[in-house]
């Protein structure tokens, strides 16, 4: 229990990381997420190949057929997702990605029968609060921002639509067997995508690549493969919830890095979504899997 907690925060502390290295790069945003995709995938594939091995599985393309449906979604969240993180506040963008609790309940019921139940309702409840609370801020103080605010929202379905697939296919003989492909999928999705609109092949800026290796070690092999992993462990409304922290890593992130300072609702704005999460963790010492 105490591990897999630690892998989540973990997980969730690396993938705020993501909305840092996205500002710093001036990549092509749908070219950015091929690559951080791909960088991941790469360095996770031998994990795979010993896993294979293990289960007496086969590399062949029937392999990828789980990984068709969430490997598009990953890719139209993390296109969406950069775009809209370049449109507004590091935190908000954040924040608003991480709406979550709010959607996966449906996919979940949809793709898994599986119920929310009355802890991961209340807090979702309390941490939903806090969103709305830090949501009308925005709308108060930062209309200018609403074109990115409407963006990560896309994002955030994308993403919740992403995690249900996760907690669906957690039968998967492993992590890496289920998620390499899924890399290198959404990752060939997002390159396809990135030819309509610019050419690879041409020289990369210094500072591009470091935003591609940041994406794709941190915010992806560690970030996202600990999402997955925790899907596999938690109830799918448990991470979903404990995730939200990302947005209070990012403003801390925000602040001392590219001096970006949140409104003081922030604050109490993260206050309930902590409290949101410890509700839930009371419960998950009973959960199933």
């Amino acid at each position: 229990m105490i591990l897999n907690l630690f892998i989540l925060i973990s997980g969730v502390f690396a993938c705020s990381i993501s909305v840092i290295f996205i500002k710093l790069s001036t990549e092509h945003p749908i070219l950015l997420a091929s690559y951080r995709l791909f960088v991941a995938a790469f360095i996770l594939t031998p994990l795979l190949i010993r896993d294979l091995r293990r289960n007496g599985m086969r590399f062949t393309p029937k392999l990828f057929t789980q990984s068709i449906l969430p490997g598009v979604s990953l890719g139209f969240h993390f296109i969406a997702w950069i775009i809209g993180a370049r449109m507004t506040l590091a935190a908000h963008a954040t924040l608003i990605v991480n709406m979550v609790p709010v959607v996966i309940p449906f996919f979940l019921f949809t793709l898994s029968k599986e119920l929310i139940n009355r802890w991961e309702t209340l807090g979702t409840v309390v941490a939903m609060m806090g969103v709305a609370l830090l949501g009308g801020t925005d709308l108060m103080f930062s209309r200018e921002t609403s074109k990115g605010d409407l963006v990560c929202f896309l994002s955030m379905v994308l993403f919740a639509l992403y995690l249900t697939f996760a907690r669906k296919n957690r039968d998967a003989p492993s992590i890496w067997i289920y998620l390499v492909p899924l890399y290198y999928t959404a990752g060939v999705f997002c390159m396809g995508v990135s030819l309509f609109f610019i050419n690879p092949i041409k020289p990369y800026a210094v500072e591009d690549i470091f935003a591609i290796l940041g994406l794709g070690i941190v915010s992806t092999v560690v970030g996202h493969s600990a999402l997955n992993f925790s899907m596999k462990h938690f109830r799918g409304q448990t991470v979903s919830i404990i995730n939200l922290g990302e947005f209070i890593f990012a403003g801390v992130i925000g602040y001392f890095l590219l001096g970006e300072v949140p409104h003081a609702l922030f604050y109490v704005s993260g206050f309930l979504v902590s409290g949101g999460a410890a509700l839930v963790l009371l419960y998950s010492r009973e959960r199933s899997t």
